[in-house]
């Protein structure tokens, strides 16, 4: 496509982040529009812009399909997206010139970096009645094993086994000086299932071009199927509401005793989930003391690193730790981490005019009481999807007199963190309030700025106080526990009966 290329961006999110972009449909516009960009995110690190129009996704072409499609394609990706973006100028003259923008030439680009590096794979199978579906095979001129044979659809190659990849690893071992005969012997005794360490041509060529040994440590782990979370809370008036249980029968560090909405619950985390590292550091050989005083350093706010039994049967059947994903996750080996990116120095921006003095980077607790034509405001939001904000508010009704402003992105109802929430559940979580409605809210331009700086928005941050204590027990079965605690200087107020609220959801947009 001449005089038009497209850029090829790939993202990698965190779990419980977003890939920090709205993704608009507009009845002035075309397209699939990339809108309100995250300062800090991973969209706007990379390079993408304001009115940059989405081609592709994964490799589909997409600019003729419903904006429901290409959401739920975006949000099926799960932690990483690949996208062909034009730029807003190109996009509308190649459409004023009836340009097939299918066939645009591209520039790869992954978080703002060029083409990520070749990556040897982790492949985990599990037999089926018909088996594992692959073969392999030796060459006399050639060194090591290869797999061949792998049938289109069975287990081998949903796991991501190609024909030719070579063989480097069984469960942890190194089989590259290995026999034909005591390879097969080896998955043979492996049972039920089997992970492989494996390298195609390409790769392989270039570590040995560098001098390189491949191991585990390189692998990209996007195959394995289950995969380790990244689990970021904020403390709340009760702490994170989970308990933190070492048995001296078994190793590791493990999540107990979740409390119904909490903090832990609503973060993801699970009952028997193993706690492998705290804010980025491996705990596997801390002491039960030791993460406590990690957890305790980290304020009010916490990112862990845990693996559910399967996830933690599965790496541990590779001998791979799942520090291994959390360093692929955020991108360690070629790319600047999430956190790292957030210091790199910022794009150069249009100035704005400083209005007094500079902005307040705090949300607003705004409490109102229920008048006879209702709160006064609605909610705008698309129906199923996380990412809610306020528009319409009355002049002069409850929303309005509580400091509610149109645009005012919704963090809590009623105490309970909605960030997350569908349209939906944000809508139920007001209608259940009765004749008063507490929410806290931030300004949309103090939201993106508290996000950049990785900063919880939580009701803390306008100014109340909480005491903060952490207990550690020995109980009857030897087990250690862990409880964090946060006690409010003031009395709790009193529960509150529930009713209905008014709610928007006529623009079509995605936070993603």
């Amino acid at each position: 496509m001449a005089g038009y290329k497209a850029r090829v961006i790939s993202l990698t999110k965190r779990q419980g982040h977003t890939f920090g972009f709205f993704l608009r449909l507009e009845q002035t516009e075309e397209g699939h529009l990339i809108r309100c960009l995250e300062m800090g995110g991973p969209a706007e690190l990379s390079g993408m812009k304001d009115g940059d129009r989405i081609l592709r996704v994964n490799g589909e072409f997409v600019d003729g399909l419903p904006h429901s499609e290409v959401v739920d394609m975006v949000r099926n990706s799960g932690p990483s997206v690949t996208f062909h973006i034009l730029d807003e100028a190109s996009y509308v003259q190649a459409k004023a010139q009836g340009v097939n923008l299918s066939n645009s030439q591209s520039t790869p680009v992954a978080n703002g970096v060029a083409k990520q590096a070749l990556k040897p794979k982790l492949c985990y199978l599990v037999k089926s009645s018909t088996g594992y579906g692959f073969s392999v095979r030796s060459n006399k001129d050639e060194q090591g094993l290869f797999m061949t044979e792998v049938s289109q659809g069975n287990v081998a190659d949903s796991a991501g086994v190609k024909v030719k990849d070579r063989l480097l690893e069984i469960n942890g071992e190194n089989v590259e000086d290995s026999t034909h005969d005591q390879v097969v012997e080896k998955i043979k005794l492996a049972g039920s299932s089997i992970m492989f360490l494996l390298v195609d041509e390409e790769t392989e060529r270039h570590y040995q071009n560098k001098r390189l040994k491949i191991g585990a440590w390189l692998a990209t782990l996007k195959y394995l199927p289950h995969k380790p979370r990244v689990v970021d809370i904020a403390k709340g008036p009760d702490g994170y509401g989970f308990l933190l249980k070492e048995k001296t029968n078994q190793t590791g560090h493990i999540i107990k005793g979740i409390d119904r909405g909490s903090p832990a619950e609503r973060a993801g985390m699970k009952e028997m989930d193993r706690l492998v590292a705290v804010d980025g550091k491996e705990v596997d050989s801390c002491s039960h003391e030791q993460v406590v005083d990690k957890i305790r350093q980290s304020g009010n706010k916490c990112c862990f690193l845990v693996v559910d039994k399967n996830t933690d049967q599965m790496y541990k059947q590779g001998k791979v730790s799942p520090m291994l994903f959390l360093e692929e996750m955020m991108g360690s080996n070629e790319l600047p981490s999430y956190t790292e990116a957030l210091n790199l120095p910022a794009p150069v921006r249009q100035p704005t005019p400083v209005k007094g003095r500079e902005e307040e980077l705090k949300p607003k607790l705004c409490k109102m009481e229920k008048t006879p034509g209702g709160y006064g405001f609605h909610l705008n939001g698309i129906q199923g999807l996380s990412g809610q904000h306020i528009k319409e508010v009355v002049k002069g009704g409850a929303a309005d007199r509580a400091g509610l402003k149109d645009e005012d992105i919704v963090v809590e109802v009623n105490g309970v963190n909605v960030e997350q929430s569908s349209h939906e559940e944000v809508v139920k979580s007001i209608s259940s309030s009765s004749s008063s409605l507490e929410m806290l809210v931030a300004k949309k331009s103090v939201y993106d700025q508290l996000k950049s700086k990785g900063v919880t928005i939580t009701r803390l941050l306008v100014g109340e106080t909480s005491y903060v204590q952490v207990h550690t027990a020995n109980t009857p079965d030897e087990e250690k526990t862990h409880e964090e605690k946060a006690r409010p200087e003031t009395p709790a107020e009193p529960e509150r009966e529930r009713t209905s609220s008014s709610s928007s959801h006529e623009s079509l947009d995605e936070r993603l």
